[in-house]
């Protein structure tokens, strides 16, 4: 008997193996590959031509030195510190707003998600138009309002905001979908209940949907920091990093250390250190969700 159960236990054992061999195998390649190459050619001079140079740990210390990448990193925290609750707050009232029946709600949706499908590239020149100092609608709105006109290009502040707007907008959608899926899995008996207790509106919300909705909350906060820590297409259309380095993050420039300027040993570091602090934050966030699931 006993042989027969690990016989069908090994069965079972390779049967795993061949269905997550496909899955395994592209997170092999395109995954664990490129990041130990990465790390590999951080420890390197390289410039994407000819032979590379051992440097050891060199690159990271001339990183701990580096003006221009602590401000990178600044940016690039602040911006994920705005537009991560920003995105996720509104794309929670966008789907709180569309789970009820009202006229026209599938078209609503869609108008909604529209600029998730919206490439970064497309988008950074759509709004590249909108905030143009001379012809954008932006700012001539803004002064038929009696308001000043802003230099979206030219004020750091400005342009550091412009990036958040653009962002944000193309987040809304993502996270209207998922939260429209959190929201229709909680049992209608649960909101039945609630009214029979007599809870409703704002202490329904905060007693049941909310609570209910921590699973999905998680996964957004850690999906939209991972991906706000790599922006980089609107940044690169809509303000070059500009003015100055006041809209510089990390991937872009990561990208004008190695393509530009052809310091591609460098850029693979600053890649290295992005991947450890995106990989920090993600642990931290998992283990101070299990631990509230637990308080729980």
């Amino acid at each position: 008997m006993s042989t027969v159960r690990s016989a069908g236990r090994r069965a079972e054992a390779w049967a795993g193996i061949v269905l997550t061999s496909p899955a395994l195998l592209v997170f092999t390649v395109f995954m664990f590959v490129p990041i130990a190459l990465t790390f590999w050619y951080s420890l390197h001079r390289y410039s994407g031509f000819g032979r590379m140079r051992w440097l050891g740990l060199d690159n990271y210390r001339t990183i701990a030195s580096d003006p221009t990448f602590w401000t990178a990193l600044r940016n690039t925290v602040v911006f994920t510190a705005v537009s991560v609750p920003l995105s996720v707050a509104l794309g929670l009232g966008a789907a709180l707003l569309l789970n009820r029946w009202m006229p026209a709600r599938g078209l609503f949706r869609a108008l909604v998600y529209v600029p998730v499908v919206i490439s970064g590239v497309a988008a950074g020149v759509i709004f590249l138009r909108l905030f143009d100092p001379v012809t954008g609608i932006v700012d001539q709105l803004l002064t038929q309002l009696g308001l000043p006109a802003v230099d979206w290009q030219g004020n750091g502040a400005a342009a550091m905001l412009s990036v958040i707007a653009v962002t944000t907008w193309q987040g809304i959608g993502f996270g209207m979908v998922v939260y429209l899926a959190g929201l229709q899995g909680i049992p209608r008996e649960i909101y039945e209940a609630a009214a029979v207790d007599g809870a409703a509106g704002w202490r329904r919300f905060r007693r049941i949907t909310w609570p209910l909705l921590a699973p999905t909350t998680f996964f957004l906060i850690v999906y939209s920091i991972i991906t706000s820590f790599q922006v980089f297409d609107v940044v690169y259309v809509l303000t070059r990093g500009g003015p100055g380095t006041s809209t510089t993050f990390l991937v872009q420039y990561a990208y004008d250390q190695g393509f530009n300027q052809r310091r591609q040993g460098y850029a693979a570091a600053i890649g290295t250190i992005l991947y450890v602090i995106v990989l920090a934050l993600t642990v931290v966030q998992w283990r101070l969700q299990r631990r509230r699931d637990e308080a729980s």
